[in-house]
């Protein structure tokens, strides 16, 4: 019995349904008996006693009949399976104890299922270290069609990821009732699943989730360790009330306990099994979150801790001294570089590419430079990318290589256009790549291929060529439009306007006698539009009579024959045009009187006389026709005058024609040539009449002149020009200004309101693009022709000014100043830099570089000593001079004195080390103005000029001897001094060569398999202290030399490990700076080693027998996995000797397939499948096999595709 504890309570423990882990004590009570309300929330209602309770005093705590110890796990893994059942007639129900839980709490609330949910997920308590499944149902119904099902703990962490480690997931379709049953299995329930997890359920357009909660608890323990599940009752056959209590149970767990406590020590609470955390330890910790991804680690915290406290020391590779990046990435088309570094260079290597080994070739490369052993990968294309590995004697090692597009460049730029409503417009762009994807961007914002359907707009790919396609296009899709891509972007207005027709020429009234043709004629601006004609508001049919007609934009109305039921108003009305246009149609009725035989002529005028100025006015290109009705008797004759000229012809473009009582001047397509003042004359018999009729004729204007740019800005420039020469006749109301980019053929209306002035400023243009523009006069008759094209110019601006003017020197007559580049400097560039002064007291700035100078400094030479001055520097390019960066303080110009200083770099500050035959090169910098002088001296001497060359600069001093002797070596001094200031360094070189030969090697004392062996040192140490010795040995019968001490600092020592036997000669070399000594010192005499008699009596013990039957450790476990995501099956297994690994896939083998790569690490295997297809979905098998049997593993793979 536990210490502390009574039979009461013991009894009480056993027949409590719960099992609390501490004395219940109420709701309001302590912690325990919260928890205890919410584990008795989702646990399953008790079965009903099948005998009735035993009388006396157990009869007032009846207890449930619970399930053996085996069959408890199950039932607590899947409470929401347990259905309750009613007591049989004539048994009470068992009742609970009232002091464990409220009455109003005894039974479980459940919750109305909503949505597509016939059952929702219950929340569970469960038992650390037992199993769980969760459930739920789904109505389909309520689905469009089969449901996407995931499983998420809290918010984001999706189980799909973690399936087949302890997480696996059923799913079942009951297809009569239409019904999901859904199932989540926890194996092995550990502390970190405890938490709250969510169902989702998507199907098209519907989606719904539902949460639940695991709560994992620790069952309680006495203070020795056991559980007080382990008390039992003896006896069988009996309720769990009755017997003894049984405490063998516990004593037989002691030993368990131990041994649990051990295995703890491998496995501890975070579940992580030994093998993994091998793995773990031999690991780069870039690849820790790899590992934990692959067998479903959740505590990344805790892990990394634990490895953390483990020393682990890393093993050094043996055969690779610099091993392959995890990673290399280059562009298509570019080559790549792969190198390693071997230890050995004698070692044979090779590479492999998805496991598959590479041969020489003018796509793959190999280079041998010293230890490194290059592989270059010439036009890289895609199928390069994969996963590269270099084998070197039983080592590996692996990267992968990442082939990345280059950047898409835009080659042909979108261009401007200007439509008008319901045009068809095609905006197109070309790039470098074909198939390259693009973003076309309206206004800031994307345009998708979701709201195409909405916006009338449709995309198009053309090889290279990519089109943006409006079929009708209106007036809220005008607006900028930018393409981007990862290389470049561009950028185009498209201009949309309504259509606004012009009438170039009206309907004219007619009057037309009986019999004769009615021609009723229009001119609009547009030649598609079609139109109707009526009379007094009914439609015009055509018929035997009348005739329409439409070519080009003239429309026609013919009436033949006409009668007196023609007469009347007829109208012709455009389609899609809120215009008309009216004529009347008058019928002239002949009426015979009698006319006396003599009448003078008469003409017929509205205003007739010499002294009326009677005016027609005609537009350029129009008939004129004047018909002048005349009378008298006998019938006058008509004589046609152009100023004092007579007009005769009847023919032509300008010609008479004669009818009774009419006379008419015609002109076909009237010219600006043809104004002037026409007269008729009219004679007979009885008399004559004269009447003139002045005819002019206007005209479009001419177009504008002398059209240029004047100035430009970073994205405007200002346009002027002259009036045109001629104004047509009538007045220019104004001008008309279009623009486009140099190279596009389509023009940008700049203003739709006639402009009035003759300069004009454009803005919104694109810096650093050329443009060109022209101009069209305005006046009552129309639009003149354009101007000529302005000059290419370029909208550009002025870089800032130059940052950061200083004077870096000043002296006598020069100052030196530097500058920083300016912070805008625009698509214009900058050509240089001009540098200007003036004195203190003057404004005139003189130039002191005539040609702008690249660099951001310069010296100003020739400048009056004592003078002070101002400086300034402009920067310069297409557009112009920038700002000035001006000197806030003018400058004095005059040498300032600095005092000489040396300024010895830090590895002359010791001895300087040469060996013979190496040049010496020292570059000693130095500080001082006026230019100091300089001196070399050795021992108080010049320095050997035919030896040592010295150079010296305003800065510093170089002392070069081309080879270097030992006579070389010694204190050099240097002195730089200006006038009484001096400053002196001091330098010690020396020059080295090898040592000689060790003294007189002898062999001084033998004895066993030992020799001492002493020496003298060389007589010349070469300059340098000697570092140590270098012995080798020789058998006498061989004379094959071989290494006994390296580095030995004595002059003696001792050789072990001799043959005996044999007799050896032993030689010495001397060691310093340069190295070994060129001549070794050989012994003068020899070490002989005596035999001896040795017997060899082997030990008498029976070898164990280590071979052992593969064994898989850990299974393959069932994966589910994303399309496109490399994906990796693992498992381990044991066996010696050690097992051959065949891996199958639905029972076929995986032979050298470049998607599959096989690895075989300490015993744990891995299958890794790189880019996964929903085709490589079947069933895997890993088989081991060796001599003493064979083992399997086999695990079901799915390959999804994201939806």
């Amino acid at each position: 019995m536990p210490p502390g504890a009574s039979w009461e309570s013991l009894h009480f423990l056993k027949s409590s349904p719960w099992r609390p882990t501490c004395p219940p004590q109420g709701p309001e009570g302590h912690s325990c008996g919260q928890r205890s309300r919410r584990r008795f929330a989702v646990m399953p209602e008790a079965k009903p006693a099948a005998k009735k309770a035993p009388k006396g005093k157990d009869a007032a705590k009846p207890a449930p009949k619970e399930a053996a110890p085996k069959e408890a796990a199950p039932e607590e893994a899947a409470p929401q399976e347990a259905a309750p059942q009613e007591a049989p007639p004539g048994e009470a129900p068992p009742e609970s104890p009232k002091a464990e839980v409220p009455s109003e709490e005894q039974s479980p609330v459940t919750e109305e299922p909503t949505g597509v949910f016939l059952k929702k997920p219950d929340s569970v308590s469960v038992e650390k270290g037992k199993d769980v499944v969760i459930v739920a149902k789904v109505n389909g119904k309520e689905l469009p069609g089969k449901p996407t099902i995931k499983w998420f703990k809290g918010k984001w962490m999706e189980l799909g990821i973690k399936s087949g480690a302890r997480f696996s997931f059923k799913e079942t379709h009951d297809s009569a009732n239409n019904v999901y049953n859904l199932e989540l299995h926890i194996s092995k329930v550990v502390q970190e699943d405890r938490g709250d997890y969510r169902l989702e359920v998507k199907a098209k357009d519907t989606c719904d989730s539902c949460g639940f909660n695991i709560d994992v608890e620790v069952p309680r323990q006495d203070s020795s360790g056991q559980s007080l599940e382990d008390f039992k009752r003896s006896g069988e056959g009996k309720s769990e009330d009755a017997g003894e209590l049984d405490f063998s149970s516990l004593l037989r767990k002691r030993e368990v306990v131990e041994q649990e406590k051990k295995k703890k020590k491998d496995d501890d609470d975070l579940g992580i099994p030994p093998e993994i955390w091998e793995l773990l330890k031999g690991a780069k910790k870039s690849e820790y979150e790899k590992i934990a991804f692959q067998y479903g680690i959740t505590d990344l915290r805790g892990m990394l801790k634990r490895l953390k406290k483990a020393k682990v020391e890393v093993k050094k590779s043996e055969a690779f001294t610099k091993k392959l990046d995890p990673a290399y990435q280059v562009d298509r088309g570019n080559k790549i570089k792969l190198v390693v570094e071997i230890s050995d260079p004698d070692l044979p290597l090779k590479w492999f590419k998805n496991g598959q080994e590479i041969k020489p070739s003018s796509k793959y490369v190999f280079e041998n430079v010293g230890k490194k052993r290059i592989l270059t990968i010439n036009k890289c294309t895609m199928a390069d990318d994969a996963a590269y590995e270099v084998a070197v004697a039983d080592e590996k090692c692996s990267t992968e290589l990442f082939v990345k597009d280059p950047p898409v460049l835009i080659v042909t730029p979108l261009e401007d256009q200007q439509v008008f409503v319901g045009d068809r417009v095609e905006m197109v762009v070309e790039v470098s790549e074909e198939g390259a994807q693009v973003k076309w961007i309206k206004d800031g914002v994307e345009m998708t291929k979701e709201d195409s359907y909405k916006a009338r707009y449709r995309f198009k790919k053309d090889g290279k060529r990519h089109l943006l396609i409006f079929s009708e296009v209106t007036l809220e899709d005008a607006g900028r439009f930018q393409v981007m891509t990862n290389g470049g972007q561009c950028e185009a207005d498209l201009i949309v306007e309504e259509k606004q027709l012009e009438v170039l020429q009206d309907i004219a009234d007619l009057t037309v006698k009986a019999s004769d043709q009615a021609v009723f004629k229009c001119e609009v601006s547009d030649e598609k539009v079609t139109g109707k004609w009526y009379k007094n508001g009914v439609e015009v049919r055509p018929g035997k009579r009348i005739t329409i007609s439409h070519v080009g934009r003239i429309h026609k109305l013919v009436i033949n024959d006409v009668r007196p039921e023609d007469e009347g108003d007829y109208t012709f009305v455009p389609d899609g045009y809120a215009l008309s246009l009216s004529a009347k149609l008058n019928f002239l009725e002949i009426k015979v009187e009698y006319v006396p035989k003599q009448e003078p002529p008469k003409i017929h005028l509205d205003c007739s006389g010499k002294t009326s100025d009677n005016s027609i006015v005609v537009v350029a290109g129009n008939k004129l026709r004047l018909d002048v009705a005349i009378s008298g008797e006998p019938p006058p004759v008509a004589t046609w005058l152009k100023g004092d000229e007579v007009f005769s012809a009847k023919e032509g473009r300008t010609r008479i024609e004669e009818r009774v009582d009419l006379s008419s001047f015609v002109i076909e397509s009237a010219e600006r040539a043809d104004e002037g003042r026409y007269t008729i004359k009219v004679t007979n018999p009885a008399g004559e009449d004269v009447a003139s009729i002045y005819v002019r004729v206007v005209d479009v204007p001419d177009p504008p002149e002398a059209v240029r740019v004047t100035s430009v800005g970073e994205d405007w420039a200002t346009l002027v020009w002259e009036p045109p020469k001629y104004d047509g006749g009538q007045p220019v109301t104004g001008y008309l200004l279009e623009r486009k980019k140099k190279g596009s053929h389509r023009w940008m209306k700049l203003n739709f309101e006639v402009f009035t002035e003759t300069t004009y400023e454009s803005t919104k243009m694109i810096e650093g693009v050329l443009y060109e523009m022209r101009v069209f006069a305005v006046n009552a008759i129309g639009v003149s022709q354009p101007s000529l094209n302005t000059k290419p110019f370029m909208p550009i601006a002025p870089t800032s000014e130059p940052r950061h003017l200083t004077v870096e020197d000043v002296t006598d007559t020069t100052t030196t100043l530097k500058w920083r580049p300016p912070d805008r400097i625009g698509a214009g560039g900058i050509d240089g830099y001009m540098v200007e002064y003036c004195l203190e007291d003057s404004e005139d700035w003189i130039p002191a570089n005539t040609d702008p100078i690249d660099r951001c400094g310069f010296t100003v030479k020739n400048l009056p000593t004592g003078a002070r001055i101002i400086f300034r520097v402009v920067g310069v390019n297409i557009a112009g001079r920038s700002q000035p960066a001006t000197l806030a303080q003018p400058v004095t110009i005059r040498e300032i004195v600095e005092q000489p200083k040396i300024r010895l770099p830090r590895h002359l500050r010791q001895t300087y080390i040469r060996k013979v035959g190496e040049p010496i090169n020292l570059l000693i910098p130095f500080q001082g103005k006026p230019r100091p002088q300089v001196v070399w001296t050795k021992g108080g001497a010049p320095v050997d000029s035919s030896r040592v060359n010295v150079r010296t600069s305003d800065i510093d001093t170089v002392f070069f001897v081309r080879q270097a002797a030992r006579s070389d070596s010694g204190e050099y001094e240097l002195n730089v001094q200006i006038e009484n200031m001096k400053d002196t360094a001091t330098i010690r070189i020396q020059v080295v060569e090898k040592a000689g030969p060790p003294l007189d090697v002898t062999v001084k004392e033998v004895w066993g398999s030992n020799a001492l062996v002493e020496w003298q040192p060389p007589k010349d140490d070469g300059n340098s202290e000697i570092t140590g010795y270098f012995i080798q040995k020789a058998d006498k019968k061989t004379m094959e030399w071989f290494n006994v001490y390296e580095h030995n600092r004595q002059t003696h020592c001792t050789v072990p490990d001799l043959i005996m036997g044999n007799e050896y000669y032993f030689r010495v070399f001397s060691e310093n700076i340069c190295g070994l000594s060129d001549s070794p010192g050989v012994s003068k005499n020899t070490a002989r080693i005596p035999k001896a008699g040795i017997t060899y009596k082997p030990l008498d013990y029976k070898e164990h027998d280590f071979r052992t039957p593969p064994k898989f450790l850990t299974p393959l476990p069932d994966r589910v996995v994303v399309a496109g995501y490399a994906a990796a099956l693992n498992c381990a297994v044991r066996g010696f000797p050690q097992p051959k690994v065949v891996w199958m896939k639905n029972k076929m083998e995986i032979r050298e397939d470049p998607k599959f790569l096989m690895t075989n690490f300490q015993g744990i295997l891995t299958l890794n499948i790189r880019r996964p297809t929903p085709f490589d979905t079947g069933t895997y098998t890993c088989r081991a096999v060796n001599e003493l049997g064979e083992a399997l593993a086999e695990c079901k793979l799915e390959v999804r595709v994201p939806q």
